[in-house]
């Protein structure tokens, strides 16, 4: 990676259900999500500098994943996991993954530039979609998704920590929350939770 992105928190880890099922057959039960209030609205910046808001996804799965660019362990490695398992899903069923969305939302705007966020999510995949905003926008966009996040301990040389739920959640195509995806389990266990839920 071009940039070290050195300094970070560790987040409050927070997974739910992760299940294993063939891409051929159909999900057993309701989605674990199913009828949550999570997710809504938001308007945000895009690495491109051109505003991006939840709406814009309608018709497509998405995963979307709060942290921030200068995390060096928990961060990268959700991505990490969470992009090789969508390629891999990917891979096993090409229609059903091109349909799928990942997106990643910046905690720290003020770090984290259009810039800053478009060279950390192209280190794992071209597909991710980066945002960051305002910090009012950033903290609208978290409230809605049930993310909490605050800024930790300083460190030497002025840079500093932050705190943040890591919870890597998938959407259908009409916003509504379906699953999360265990990338505490590796991404494997994230390919096969997609199997499960992406049609």
């Amino acid at each position: 990676m071009a940039r070290l992105f050195a300094i970070c928190a560790s987040g409050v880890a927070a997974s739910l259900l992760a299940a294993c099922s063939p891409a051929a057959e159909a999900p057993v039960g309701e989605p674990p999500l199913a009828g949550a209030t999570i997710g809504g609205p938001f308007e945000l910046t895009g690495a491109n500098g051109k505003t991006v808001r939840w709406e814009d996804f309608r018709g497509k799965y998405t995963i979307v994943y709060f942290g921030f660019a200068y995390c060096p362990d928990i961060c990268p490695t959700d991505m990490q996991r969470m992009a090789q398992g969508l390629s891999e899903f990917t891979e096993a069923n090409p229609t059903l993954g091109a349909n799928v969305q990942p997106i990643f939302v910046t905690i720290d705007p003020e770090r984290d530039t259009p810039e800053v966020v478009a060279e950390f999510t192209s280190a794992f995949s071209d597909r991710i979609i980066g945002l960051t905003g305002s910090a009012d926008q950033v903290k609208a966009a978290a409230d809605a998704f049930r993310v909490f996040y605050q800024r930790g301990e300083t460190q030497p040389g002025g840079g500093y920590l932050m705190d943040h739920t890591n919870i890597t959640y998938l959407f259908g195509p009409a916003g509504e929350p379906i699953a999360t995806l265990p990338t505490d389990e590796g991404y494997e266990a994230v390919a096969e939770e997609l199997a499960k839920w992406v049609r």
